[in-house]
Order: C-alpha cells, then sequence, then structure tokens
C-alpha cells in the first residue's frame, strides 16, 4: 500500500495527501516524520526532505512529482485535463503559486512563525518580489469556480494550501494580507474548504498545530 511520509503542518504533505484523498486511492501516512540527514532517512528520501511517498518501487521525492505519478497510476478520477494546453495551464497556475508566491513568503517564516528576531533586509526583499507574483497569478487564475476553470485540478489542491500562508504571513510581517485587495480568494478558498477531502486534511492541520502550541 502507498504511504504518504511528512507531517500534518507541512503544506507540501498537504497538498499531496489532498490528492490521494480526492481520487480516493487507498493509502497510509506516516505524519511522524521530519527533515533529517540521518542515514537511515536519507536512505528513504535522498535530500532528507518531506514529503515522500512510499510505493511498491521505492519511494518518490518532491510534491509535484508525487501528485504527477498519483494522476498517472490512478487515472479514474483525474486531477488534470485531458485538452494538453489546459494541463500545461494548471502546471503554470502550480508553478507560479509555489515558485514565485510561496517560495518568495517562505522567507518570512523564521521570524513570523518561530521566533526569530525579524530581518528588515529579507522584509524588504520579499515586499519587493512578492507583487510579481502577484500579478502572474492574477492573470492566469479563472475561479470559475476552480483556479484552473470549470474542473477541480492539482492547481486547487496546492492553491489551497499555499494561499493561507501568502495571507498569514504578509499580515504577520507587514500588517497587511497581501491578498486582501483580491476579493475572489476567501470565497474559493472557503468553496475548497468545504469539500471533505480538503477539510479532513485543514483539520488534522489545526489539530497538529494547537498540540504544537502546547509543548
Amino acid at each position: 500500500m502507498l504511504k504518504l511520509c511528512g507531517f500534518h503542518i507541512s503544506n507540501y504533505f498537504n497538498k499531496a495527501r489532498i490528492v490521494l484523498l480526492e481520487k480516493g486511492i487507498e493509502h497510509q501516512t506516516d505524519a511522524g516524520c521530519r527533515p533529517s540527514q540521518d542515514a537511515a532517512f536519507l536512505a528513504r528520501t535522498p535530500m532528507g526532505k518531506v514529503p515522500f511517498l512510499e510505493t511498491d518501487g521505492g519511494t518518490l521525492v518532491e510534491s509535484d512529482v508525487i501528485c504527477e505519478y498519483l494522476e498517472d497510476a490512478y487515472p479514474q478520477k483525474p486531477l488534470l485535463p485531458r485538452d494538453p494546453l489546459a494541463r500545461a495551464r494548471v502546471r503554470e497556475l502550480i508553478q507560479i503559486l509555489e515558485l514565485h508566491l510561496e517560495l518568495v513568503v517562505r522567507r518570512l517564516y523564521p521570524f513570523v512563525f518561530f521566533g526569530q528576531p525579524p530581518d528588515e533586509a529579507v522584509k524588504a526583499s520579499v515586499e519587493k518580489a512578492l507583487p510579481r507574483g502577484l500579478r502572474a497569478l492574477q492573470s492566469r487564475a479563472k475561479f470559475a469556480p476552480y483556479i484552473a476553470g470549470a474542473e477541480l485540478t492539482l492547481a486547487d489542491c496546492a492553491a489551497y494550501v499555499h494561499l493561507p500562508l501568502v495571507s498569514l504571513s504578509t499580515k504577520l510581517a507587514y500588517g497587511r494580507d497581501a491578498l486582501e485587495d483580491w476579493p475572489r480568494v476567501k470565497p474559493y478558498l472557503k468553496m475548497l474548504g468545504e469539500r471533505p477531502a480538503f477539510r479532513q486534511v485543514s483539520d488534522d492541520r489545526k489539530a497538529a498545530q494547537a498540540a504544537m502550541a502546547k509543548k
């Protein structure tokens, strides 16, 4: 049986888990895996990163690779369109979300989420770079009702886990949500959150965060 390894507050673990649940793929989860450079862990995931997926043929790393594998191996409930250009548009949205939004604001996480002293140079750099990613996403997102159009896709699985982090981290860093002038985002995320797979992943993330806060 497939096993997804990572932890519940990881947005990339959660993206892959939503795909598994939406597609109805039988699987197990190991939510006790954290990044490590221990030799035994590196034998399972060569960069020591999570998430990774254990399969009968060995492990797969990188969330986009995992999601694409699940799409290819379990095509019964597709999360990519059949048309080649439409498929590319979904992948384009994921790249924008991850490379030009989440990866940009990730530089804020040490001081907005983990208590490190604020770095004003980092804040200024993120503030300069983020509008380009937002502009790119606005030019491609359709919200009709899903981010790529009429059907749920892998891009929605990515947007659901990344966009809230963009909102929260910029609000904490700058006192203003970078997405607040984009009124379609919140209703869109709310709609996704009403789907059972998305709701389950969200509930597990909140429970993990609450447990962490008690430590």
